[in-house]
């Protein structure tokens, strides 16, 4: 019985450690959770909304899937190893890097050979803004906010 990835959407045998198109690892079982116990409801009123940050892919190899940004640095590019994995030739190996803060998310392009594209603009940086529509390679990336 074949498995679908939930990264590169291709099939591959079951019980696989990790695909063999994209290297995505794939555990065997879910994972239990125990869940958290809050003293009061008022604790939960109380606490800071986070925002949410994503890019959507409009258009590549994995179209459709959403990839959520954490704060702090990530890097994109086409090396299993990066936190954005952008699995096309079209790709540099270190393409660029998003820095996630509080005040917003901005691109470094690094120095990839087909360059950081935001807006139909090439960018060496950018501070993104909801609907922006980033180009790497044969990715085209619509970058989200959500409360």
């Amino acid at each position: 019985m074949a498995q679908v990835c939930p990264i590169c959407n291709n099939e591959f045998e079951s019980g696989a450690a990790a695909c063999p198109y994209c290297g995505f690892r794939v555990m065997g079982s879910t994972q239990s959770f125990k869940p958290v116990k809050l003293d009061k409801a008022d604790d939960v009123a109380s606490m800071p909304v986070k925002q949410h940050r994503e890019l959507h892919v409009a258009r590549g190899p994995q179209t459709g899937v959403d990839i959520s940004l954490h704060e702090g640095t990530m890097t994109v590019g086409r090396d299993p190893r990066c936190d954005i994995f952008l699995n096309d030739m079209t790709v540099s190996r270190d393409h660029a890097v998003i820095e996630a803060s509080p005040k917003g998310c901005v691109i470094t392009d690094q120095n990839s050979f087909n360059g950081v594209w935001v807006n139909d603009r090439m960018v060496d940086t950018c501070l993104l803004q909801p609907g922006d529509v980033i180009q790497i390679g044969a990715f085209c990336l619509v970058y989200k906010e959500k409360i």
